[in-house]
């Protein structure tokens, strides 16, 4: 089975976060932001041409690029 990123995620779909991989200063900032592990995430919108993506976490909306979002790994649970 395969690593899920939030980038894989379809409008409506949500997930909890698992991981954010990258250099320190990316992840600091995410976390800052309140991207971070154990955190339930959905993914709202995309843009027409798939960048950038819209999320909504912690009661508010935050949109990343989609190369950033396949940096954050999630779990979907059924």
């Amino acid at each position: 089975m395969g690593r899920n990123t939030l980038g894989d995620l379809r409008p409506g779909q949500g997930a909890f976060i698992r991981s954010v991989r990258g250099e320190e200063l990316f992840v600091r900032r995410l976390a800052e932001l309140g991207v971070t592990p154990g955190t339930w995430v959905e993914l709202r919108r995309k843009a027409p041409l798939g960048d950038p993506i819209q999320i909504r976490l912690r009661g508010y909306e935050l949109s990343l690029r989609r190369a950033d979002a396949k940096r954050i790994e999630v779990e979907r649970r059924t």
